[in-house]
C-alpha cells in the first residue's frame, strides 16, 4: 500500500475513534453506568461489530473512555499544583479542580469508578491515583523537603481522601462545592487537630501540601 495512503487510513481510524468515543460519551452522560455497547453503536449510527472492530470488546472500550478522561483530568489538576499564590491557595486550587471535573462528567465518571473491577480500565484508574499521588508527593517533597517516602504517604492519603469524599458528595450533595473544597482543606491543614482545643475550632499543627 502507498506509505501516503496508510498514513491517510491510520488518521482516519484515528479521527473515526475519536468519533465513536463521543458517541459513548454522549450515551454514558445520558443512561450513566447502565449505558450498553448496542446504545452506544447506536447512537454513533453503526453496528456493534463495527463498535466492536474499533475496540475489541467492552473493555476495551472502558479502557479508552479511561485514558481520555483521567488524560484530560491529570492536565488540570498538574496545572492547578502548578498555580496558586501559597501553599493554602494550591490545595484549594487542586482540590476543586478535581471536585469540578467529577461534577461535570459525573455520569462519566460514575461509569468507569463502577465498572467491573475485572475489566481492564480498572488498571488504568489505579495507574491514574498513582500518577496524580506521584505528582503530589514530588511537590511534597520538594517544597517541605520530607523523605521521599513521607511525602508519598502523604501524597496517597491525600488522593484517597480527596476521591473518597468527592464520591460521597456526588450522591449526597449535602454540601455546595465550595464548602467541600474549604471542609477538605481544613482538614489537611489541621483543622482536625485543633477541633477539641479550648478555643473550639482553632486550627492545631498542619499537615501542608506541596
Amino acid at each position: 500500500m502507498n506509505p501516503d495512503r496508510a498514513g491517510d487510513a491510520v488518521a482516519q481510524r484515528a479521527v473515526r475513534r475519536e468519533e465513536l468515543l463521543d458517541a459513548a460519551d454522549r450515551v454514558i452522560c445520558r443512561d450513566g453506568p447502565a449505558a450498553s455497547m448496542a446504545q452506544i453503536a447506536a447512537e454513533a449510527g453503526i453496528t456493534k461489530p463495527i463498535l466492536y472492530r474499533h475496540f475489541g470488546d467492552k473493555g476495551g472500550l472502558y479502557v479508552a473512555l479511561t485514558e481520555r478522561y483521567t488524560g484530560r483530568l491529570l492536565v488540570e489538576l498538574r496545572t492547578a499544583l502548578d498555580s496558586g499564590q501559597d501553599r493554602r491557595d494550591r490545595v484549594e486550587r487542586t482540590v476543586r479542580a478535581y471536585l469540578g471535573s467529577i461534577d461535570a462528567d459525573r455520569e462519566v465518571y460514575r461509569f468507569l469508578t463502577r465498572s467491573d473491577e475485572g475489566l481492564p480500565a480498572h488498571s488504568h484508574v489505579l495507574s491514574f491515583r498513582r500518577r496524580l499521588a506521584g505528582l503530589l508527593a514530588d511537590g511534597i517533597a520538594v517544597e517541605l523537603g520530607v523523605p521521599a517516602s513521607r511525602a508519598s504517604a502523604w501524597a496517597h492519603g491525600i488522593v484517597g481522601m480527596v476521591e473518597s469524599a468527592g464520591d460521597w458528595w456526588l450522591e449526597s450533595r449535602t454540601l455546595t462545592r465550595e464548602e467541600l473544597v474549604t471542609e477538605l482543606s481544613d482538614l489537611l491543614f489541621g483543622a482536625y487537630a485543633g477541633a477539641g482545643s479550648p478555643s473550639g475550632t482553632g486550627p492545631g499543627p498542619s499537615l501542608p501540601l506541596g
